[in-house]
């Protein structure tokens, strides 16, 4: 029995620089795209800008700071996850499905767990550097 060469995508990227410049300008078009259509993104967007500047200006430690801002940033990274997720559910079938909910709950859950993550974090950190 023959072997079969492993489908690939015909969208599939180049390599080298070109894949890292191209790369550069999908992660530029994702940016865009989840501004335009994606409100939570807005909101966890203006949440970690507000944030980040606070931390930049409390009297704690440079890794302090770094970390308070880490945990902002990685809400965003995580919401993007949970997007692209939507997203290709809705690209399969926009039909309600028990299978469709569970996956976007997943990724929900996923969003929620991170925004526990940054406020136990700053909490340790805020705690630590005012009432301990």
């Amino acid at each position: 029995m023959e072997q079969q060469e492993p489908a690939v995508s015909q969208f599939k990227s180049k390599s080298g620089f070109a894949r890292i410049f191209s790369a550069l300008f999908y992660s530029i078009d994702g940016f865009k795209a989840a501004w335009k259509n994606e409100h939570a993104f807005r909101q966890e967007l203006l949440l970690v800008v507000t944030g980040a500047v606070i931390a930049l200006f409390l009297p704690v430690s440079a890794f302090e700071k770094l970390m308070m801002i880490a945990v902002l940033v990685l809400i965003l990274v995580v919401e993007l996850i949970n997007s692209a997720i939507e997203a290709v559910v809705d690209r399969v079938s926009l039909e309600r499905n028990p299978l469709s909910k569970n996956a976007k709950d997943f990724g929900s859950a996923a969003v929620l767990l991170t925004l526990l993550i940054a406020l136990a974090t700053w909490g340790v950190v805020l705690f630590n550097r005012f009432y301990y």
